[in-house]
């Protein structure tokens, strides 16, 4: 089966034409675009497709950041409004399919391998049941897995959105520091690139910091997350080696949370551009300390396993597993 798949996200936007066969991809073609230089998905595909000759796919399906609700999705960070039945009358489909980017991921997560994971906590060897993915990148995705007994169904949710709960001082301070921000704090003003930043920016007042020239000249150069991130990543300044340590603990919170609320015995997948950025930091302990740290529920979450997701194309994969899954009815 020949699909069009699709990972619509507030940075970059990814389209691939994909031949796909129990669930085994073959790529035919992939190209990545910056999704704020079109005006819509419409615009994007069609230069994607210029070109392309008739029948090179047979559906068409989409993962895409934001809330989907009958066949529309507004993109949260992104001014687009995706139509599932028009753009199906510009690819001249009989229909395309929309999914959350966070169902896409859990339902590509089926064609990866052992190796596409890295596991944080092993768990219990006969894990079974729901599953969770958590995912910080440009917001904070997630989504469920329901286990029927035999195998696993995605589902989409919003929880990203969540208000952010702090549990100790330095917390309850970076929660009054983006309330003077953000009429609403969640947790993706935390868990995300921008939410790097939002630390990074809370721990220079709350220290009484100051940014070394060297990153200032750095920032004005490129992405200020990403140099945050490294100069974490590398010791070179305390301020964003404790934001990173904050991130990651934070980041193993919400997870944690989020395992509990969906009964997540069958593991936790943690996806998204971030956590393979910072697997060094994820496994120094930082990310599963607040992970477990639940009180009396502690026991139940040392045994879900944790894996990061290596592969970057795991959420472009989603939508053609899915496709394929509602042609074989």
């Amino acid at each position: 089966m020949r699909v069009l798949a699709g990972d619509i996200g507030g940075t970059k936007t990814r389209l691939a034409l994909f031949e796909i066969e129990d669930k085994h991809i073959t790529s035919h073609r992939e190209e990545t675009y910056s999704s704020r230089r079109y005006s819509s998905l419409e615009a994007l595909v069609g230069e994607f497709l210029a070109g392309t000759e008739s029948g090179a796919y047979q559906a068409a399906c989409f993962g895409i950041a934001g809330p989907v609700r009958n066949g529309q999705c507004k993109v949260t960070n992104l001014p687009w409004v995706i139509d599932a039945a028009h753009l199906a009358g510009h690819l001249r489909l009989p229909r395309v399919c929309l999914l959350n980017d966070l169902e896409a991921n859990g339902w590509g997560i089926q064609a990866l391998g052992a190796e596409d994971f890295c596991v944080l906590n092993p768990g219990s060897p006969d894990a079974c049941g729901n599953a969770a993915v958590i995912a910080a990148g440009t917001g904070l995705g997630e989504a469920g897995m329901y286990w029927d007994g035999r195998r696993h169904w995605p589902f989409a949710s919003e929880g990203g959105h969540a208000e952010f709960g702090p549990t100790d001082e330095l917390e309850f301070a970076l929660l009054r520091f983006l309330q003077r921000r953000h009429q609403h704090v969640s947790w993706e003003r935390i868990l995300s690139g921008p939410g790097l930043r939002n630390l990074y920016e809370f721990l220079l007042e709350f220290r009484n910091a100051k940014t070394p020239k060297w990153m200032r000249e750095q920032m004005r150069a490129g992405d200020r997350s990403a140099v945050i991130s490294r100069a974490g990543l590398d010791g070179k300044d305390p301020t964003c080696v404790e934001a990173l340590d904050l991130f990651a603990r934070l980041y193993g919170m919400e997870a944690g949370n989020h395992a509990l609320k969906i009964m997540a015995t069958g593991g936790v997948y943690v996806g998204g551009g971030i956590a393979p950025k910072i697997l060094s930091k994820l496994e120094q302990g930082w990310f599963l300390q607040g992970f477990t740290e639940k009180g009396r529920m502690a026991p139940l979450l040392k045994e879900m396993p944790v894996k990061v997701i290596l592969n970057d194309r795991t959420a472009l994969f989603g939508p053609a597993v899915y496709a394929q899954e509602l042609a074989s009815g």
